[in-house]
């Protein structure tokens, strides 16, 4: 569908948040294909952007390992305006930070918010390999507590098999909506699970919430349950 023409009614904004493991576990085939996936995710949620009468997802990215780091630090961008650099992998795990650092910015007066749509619920979508190095159960209950991060959808990736289940589980409040990927696997579904999950959530955080009752949360939980029922995580021959 085209977008609309001057006069029509303006699209809405919708926000696809990613919190990105780069801790030193990530090294290697890991995070080689977390930078192919990012790369692919850019292309195609510029091109759903283009055919959109709806609505406009931007982005915003934050990494963790000793540090946290805001890579959109202005807030959530479209697409086409950020220029995505190659992550690099190393430190310890600083999930906790990161948790703290979310809950910042989910705030309408002083974070990334001012421009959120009550229409669409954003989406938050975590990916890590390992255990939290630091405080992450006091920061995550911190995040529980804020109101945008309660109305949001939330998507979380195990990478290899020393991810803590337990802290993705807490995070997105449902077994359902965390996906493990093997070591076994990493190298041949890593970057393909990535960009799965990455463009269904951009597909829900742009579609309105359900008058129904049905939220963005049970719509993610059933299009990942059908995916790893299927192990379907092609995204080719798609149309927006």
């Amino acid at each position: 569908m085209p977008r609309p023409e001057h006069g029509e009614i303006p699209r809405k904004t919708a926000f696809l948040f990613f919190l990105i493991d780069t801790s030193g576990s990530m090294a290697g085939t890991r995070i080689g294909a977390v930078n192919s996936a990012i790369e692919e995710v850019l292309v195609k949620i510029k091109e759903m952007n283009d055919t959109s009468a709806d609505a406009i997802v931007e982005i915003a990215l934050l990494t963790f390992d000793s540090n946290v780091q805001w890579l959109t630090p202005n807030g959530p961008v479209k697409p086409e305006n950020y220029y995505f650099n190659h992550l690099d992998a190393n430190g310890l795990t600083a999930m906790g930070e990161a948790f703290r650092s979310l809950e910042e910015k989910l705030h309408q007066s002083s974070g990334f918010m001012q421009r959120a749509s009550g229409s669409y619920a954003p989406v938050i979508f975590l990916m890590s390999d390992g255990e939290p190095n630091d405080a992450w159960d006091s920061n995550l209950n911190l995040l529980k507590q804020n109101r945008w991060f309660n109305v949001s959808a939330k998507v979380a990736l195990a990478v290899g098999d020393e991810a803590s289940n337990h802290v993705l589980e807490q995070f997105t409040g449902c077994k359902e909506a965390v996906v493990n990927v093997s070591d076994r696997d990493v190298a041949s579904k890593l970057a393909k699970m990535i960009s799965f999950i990455a463009i269904r959530s951009s597909q829900v955080a742009s579609a309105p919430l359900d008058s129904t009752g049905t939220t963005a949360q049970d719509n993610i939980n059933a299009i990942l349950n059908d995916a790893k029922n299927d192990d379907d995580w092609d995204l080719s021959g798609d149309a927006w």
